[in-house]
């Protein structure tokens, strides 16, 4: 049987003049409106959580525990679901999951109190999660080498975007209908999306009806789809130092993502003065729009800094450069008195860690063999449980009374704010990533069977 990873071999077909068709590429549009998708119906809670609090009587705290809620199921089943994919196929899974978060999606306007929607909240979350190691396994299958840190790049300049129109399309929504039926009518366009691409996408692409022999050649033969989940030794993934280090990066990097998505709201409403309009709603969606554009940009980089410095100091370099950056600007966005000028700082330094995405997750593909789906379900998960953290220790802070002097963490919001201290520890957290960065390998294929054979500048 034909290795999940061999490269195809040119054709009789291409050696006679036949052009590549461009199929693959509409696997990266798929990619892209479902990366959209899901960051639509991930951030959408961040904005209407303030009339959420009012209407529901919650409190910082208990709101911090519903957007945990949501990251701690998303990071427990990374795996699984990226695993799912190694053995049954990127098709079936992506599928599901995504008709199951669009249910919960719809479910979140249904709740009428706090633990009913820690509840709903977690379930969401466990839909959502697999959707990219999936989408990276679907990758592995339908795109060369040569064009995946691109088509990350893509990927993740369109999710962050997804992310960053979010603020605005639920302020519109929420002029003309309840934000209960905010959430009905996302769960639906999910529904939609699923059925689409049940009918067009194919695992091999070999058995598309719209790939030729030409574009076949380009990609790496694809073998059964039970035959990965075979080739998965969770030994040698978990006592890797590069895996760990890609592991705690990414940790870093969602910690302070996750700020994003749960509290920047509020932080604009309640710390720099802003109101729930229209120009606090565009502000919101700033530092996703330029996380996107820091995405977007590594994707088309990289590969010239590959060729001109080699593949492990080009990975290595952009990722310490661009997770120290972004800790000195969210520390320099503290300092700073005018509102405007904060938010500025803040969203640079989302594009700054936003340079790190393409080589997080191409590293995935270059070294994980078969076990593409669960190298990265497991960065991923480890990822998100940064997210976990981030949102209930912001809330836990800003719900902590400034009197309470004498205690450590009394003292510290006295002296910085509790705002202003939540973004210090965001900033420090941060510089820990840019370390892990340095003992990241991406040339070394990991012992997860059958890698692609790739030379370091590839």
């Amino acid at each position: 049987m034909p290795s999940d990873f061999s490269v195809g071999r040119p054709s009789d077909a291409r050696s006679a003049g036949e052009r590549p068709t461009n199929t693959r590429w509409l696997v990266v549009a798929f990619a892209v409106s479902l990366a959209v998708l899901q960051y639509v119906d991930r951030v959408c809670i961040a904005q209407a959580g303030p009339v959420m609090q009012r209407d529901l009587g919650l409190s910082d705290s208990q709101m911090g525990m519903v957007f945990a809620a949501f990251t701690l199921a998303y990071a427990l089943f990374e795996i699984p679901g990226g695993f799912l994919g190694d053995w049954i196929g990127p098709r079936k899974v992506i599928l599901r999951i995504v008709l199951w978060w669009s249910f919960f999606t719809a479910a979140t306007g249904w709740v009428r109190a706090f633990w009913p929607l820690v509840g709903v909240r977690f379930l969401f979350g466990a839909g959502e999660a697999g959707c990219f190691p999936n989408i990276s396994k679907a990758f592995k299958r339908w795109l060369p080498p040569s064009e995946r840190a691109q088509a990350q790049g893509v990927l993740w300049f369109s999710a962050r975007w997804g992310g960053a129109i979010t603020p605005f399309l639920l302020w519109a929504l929420l002029e003309v209908v309840h934000w209960r039926t905010a959430f009905l009518i996302f769960g639906l366009v999910g529904v939609v999306w699923a059925l689409v691409f049940n009918a067009w996408f194919r695992d091999d692409p070999r058995t598309h009806p719209r790939v030729n022999a030409a574009e076949a050649a380009l990609l790496p033969v694809v073998s059964g789809a039970g035959d990965d989940h075979k080739h998965v030794p969770w030994g040698p993934m978990f006592s890797s130092a590069t895996a760990w280090g890609l592991f705690g990066q990414y940790w870093c990097m969602s910690y302070a993502w996750y700020f994003f998505i749960t509290w920047f709201p509020k932080y604009l409403l309640a710390d720099r003065g802003f109101d729930l309009k229209a120009t606090s709603a565009l502000l919101a969606g700033l530092p996703l729009a330029l996380g996107g554009l820091g995405a977007f940009t590594a994707g088309w980089i990289t590969p010239p800094l590959v060729r001109a410095f080699g593949r492990k100091a080009a990975r290595r370099g952009i990722g310490f450069v661009a997770m120290a950056s972004a800790g000195a600007l969210f520390f320099a966005s503290t300092r700073v008195e005018d509102p405007y000028a904060a938010v500025v700082l803040i969203s640079l330094a989302s594009f700054a860690m936003d340079l790190t995405l393409p080589g997080s997750w191409t590293t995935c593909m270059d070294i994980g063999g078969r076990g593409v789906g669960s190298l990265s379900g497991a960065m991923n998960m480890m990822g998100n449980l940064g997210g976990v953290v981030s949102p209930w220790v912001v809330g836990a802070i800003i719900d902590t009374n400034v009197d309470r002097t004498g205690t450590i963490l009394g003292d510290l919001i006295a002296r910085f704010g509790a705002w202003d201290l939540s973004i210090v520890i965001t900033a420090l957290i941060c510089l820990v990533g840019a370390c892990c960065w340095l003992v990241v390998d991406p040339v070394t294929p990991l012992d997860l069977g059958d890698p692609e054979r790739m030379g370091p500048d590839t």
